[in-house]
């Protein structure tokens, strides 16, 4: 998959390709000034973007987010943080995802790898 980044605007691709034909789904931010993660994600077929596909609110930070299906309260996917000796003593952190039924999971893989890629972004700014 190809993850082509614009100024809060985010591509997913088919595997290499930044074709047209090949987009999968964009990923926006709701505004621009935030304090907890606030994400739209419209599939390729949802070319006028006025309703959002999907939504992921919550706090990357704390490594704990909610994947909605559209703008309804209908979870499809839950990131939370997971505390285990490891990830205290190494400093390394570690998070849990619940995939409901019938979701993507290389979908939902795609939105934390976009959501890590957005985290390491602010952390540069």
């Amino acid at each position: 998959m190809q993850i082509v980044t614009m100024h809060d605007r985010w591509e997913a691709y088919r595997g290499e390709s930044t074709d047209a034909k090949d987009l999968i789904f964009t990923l926006k931010r709701s505004s621009l000034i935030q304090l907890k993660t606030k994400l739209d994600v419209f599939l390729a077929g949802n070319t006028k973007e006025n309703v959002c596909d999907f939504k992921v609110k919550g706090s990357w930070l704390e490594r704990s987010c909610i994947v909605y299906a559209g703008e309804s309260n209908n979870i499809v996917a839950q990131m939370h943080k997971k505390h285990t000796v490891q990830s205290v003593l190494i400093g390394k952190d570690q998070f849990m995802v619940t995939v409901y039924p019938n979701v993507d999971y290389a979908f939902i893989v795609a939105l934390i790898v976009i959501l890590d890629e957005i985290n390491d972004d602010e952390k540069e700014e």
